[in-house]
């Protein structure tokens, strides 16, 4: 895994960041919309994942910061599944630091050793803006910091001296994703067209009565075409997806709940039938709906990492 370079990027408000909340309880809980995306399963451990809220100031460009840490016993891999939001990452790790585009399938991260990640999860319309290209071309792939030039490449070197003495520690989890946040915040600024696609995004996520392309289209008084184009260019993905993916965040969510009447979830989701909802996530996840309810877990790796962190000092 290729390294970067760079030096001279500050946090402009590492002075004030002992005042910065830690996270909150509804940041540590399995609601948590990050919780949500992990496909977590009995038998399949994970690391513990701390949660900070991005700065007030960059609402339209980030939408999630985390940070796993992990101590894996010599011998073992830990692989992580999670169904990705529709946003790119920009990631600085102990080994890796790159710009990952959206995986469509099911993303998969087998995790050995000892490291640390900090990741930043941007809003949808921001990943074309820190890309500086169209992130099609970056769908279910990713490119190292380095390549991506200043300011990008910058935050490698810069990253890892504030988290290499103790990735554990609050303090320095909330400087180190600061400095990404600085470099958004300095070179990346939102655009008509941006808050546009961060609007049908949020539109998709939050009402499950949008199904059709065409609905979401009229919605936002646009050609089904337009939409296509511009859903192409600025996430990489089709509309279609975008309903795809609630539909799959939202069914696994209740599974991992319990729900049991799956014939009553398909219809609550929008599928023709329960064997239209069992082919989908079977084909996504590599599970039916039923397998994985007997096996999934809602334990959060931030509602333990207290105890897990302790575990590794």
């Amino acid at each position: 895994m290729k390294g970067v370079a760079l030096t001279g990027l500050e946090d402009s408000r590492q002075t004030d960041i002992g005042s910065r909340p830690q996270p909150s309880a509804s940041e540590q809980s399995p609601d948590h919309p990050v919780a949500k995306a992990h496909l977590r399963v009995q038998g399949r451990p994970s690391p513990p994942v701390f949660r900070h809220a991005p700065a007030g100031d960059l609402a339209g460009l980030v939408r999630h910061i985390w940070v796993p840490v992990w101590d894996i016993p010599a011998g073992e891999e830990w692989e992580q599944h999670v169904l990705n939001y529709p946003c790119c990452q920009v990631v600085v790790g102990s080994d890796y630091a790159r710009f990952y585009g959206v995986v469509r399938g099911l993303s998969r991260v087998a995790l050995a050793g000892r490291g640390w990640v900090v990741g930043i999860g941007l809003q949808p319309g921001a990943g074309w803006l820190v890309a500086g290209r169209s992130v099609s071309a970056l769908t279910d792939t990713w490119v190292d910091l380095d390549e991506m030039g200043m300011p990008w490449a910058a935050l490698v070197p810069a990253v890892r001296s504030v988290m290499s003495p103790d990735p554990s520690d609050a303090l320095a989890q909330r400087r180190a994703a600061g400095l990404v946040e600085d470099a958004v915040r300095r070179h990346v600024v939102i655009d008509e067209e941006g808050l546009l696609v961060n609007a049908i995004v949020d539109a998709v996520e939050g009402d499950q009565s949008l199904l059709r392309v065409d609905q979401l289209a009229a919605r936002f008084a646009l050609t089904e075409r337009s939409l296509q184009r511009l859903t192409r260019r600025r996430l990489g993905l089709t509309p279609r997806w975008l309903v795809q993916r609630r539909r799959l965040h939202e069914a696994a969510d209740r599974l991992r709940r319990g729900e049991t009447d799956l014939a009553g979830l398909a219809a609550y989701l929008g599928y023709a039938d329960q064997a239209h909802l069992s082919r989908e996530f079977k084909a996504v996840t590599g599970h039916t709906p039923a397998t994985f309810r007997a096996t999934a877990t809602r334990a959060d790796p931030a509602g333990d990492q207290s105890e897990s962190t302790r575990s590794m000092q």
